[in-house]
């Protein structure tokens, strides 16, 4: 099974750069037997982009199986937040003040506390979420008065380019407002993030597709 060694592969590199950044392995459109394989090697944390996808493949399984970290990584719409807490751990892109309203009802609804990352449009690129920059400690602040547990920032660099200059901005914003967690890099730049302070890299292409 090609996607089990490029698994391994991809996880040993990382632990050569840092034991301390934690692999997210992004399932979606996967079926659950790949999953089981990798759950079979001990790996905890994966990453989904849309809810309902995430509720049909590992509900059942997460009912007994706890040790499981699921995080949302995609796009959060706001008519898809209610039932997130009941899949999900972390929360990769919270990404205005409307959006954490509504978290914070939905961990009083599922009695859950999440971790969140907030999304920063670190390009300015019109067809991507995240919060401005400028826009940003507005949002820390009003997350805060919501009592959510806000550990750090996540980006999505544009697809060209030369994203180094974004992720060292990124670790700059991350240490300028006292958060611990970056969540960036995938799988065509995540050694690249990792060396610049990512703490959370995003990585399902280069496991499941690669050859």
């Amino acid at each position: 099974m090609n996607f089990l060694h490029n698994f391994k592969t991809i996880r040993n590199e990382i632990k050569d750069y840092s034991p301390k950044v934690n692999l997210i392995v992004v399932t979606k459109n996967q079926n659950f037997e790949k999953i089981k394989h990798l759950i079979s090697e001990g790996h905890k944390d994966f990453g989904e982009n849309k809810v309902q996808e995430a509720k049909l493949k590992w509900q059942h399984y997460l009912k007994e199986n706890s040790n499981i970290r699921l995080h949302f990584i995609g796009r959060l719409q706001s008519n898809k937040i209610r039932g997130i807490g009941e899949l999900f751990q972390f929360i990769h892109s919270l990404d205005s003040i409307k959006n954490a309203k509504l978290l914070a009802k939905e961990e009083i609804r599922s009695s859950k506390k999440l971790k969140y990352f907030i999304q920063v449009n670190i390009a300015k690129e019109i067809q991507k979420s995240g919060v401005q920059e400028e826009d940003l400690n507005e949002l820390l602040i009003f997350c805060k008065k919501l009592n959510l547990d806000i550990i750090g920032l996540m980006c999505i660099p544009p697809l060209t380019g030369n994203p180094i200059v974004l992720f060292k901005k990124m670790q700059y914003l991350c240490s300028n407002y006292s958060l611990k967690e970056l969540s960036m890099g995938m799988s065509n730049d995540y050694k690249d993030a990792i060396i610049n302070g990512a703490s959370y890299v995003r990585i399902g292409s280069s496991i499941f597709n690669k050859n």
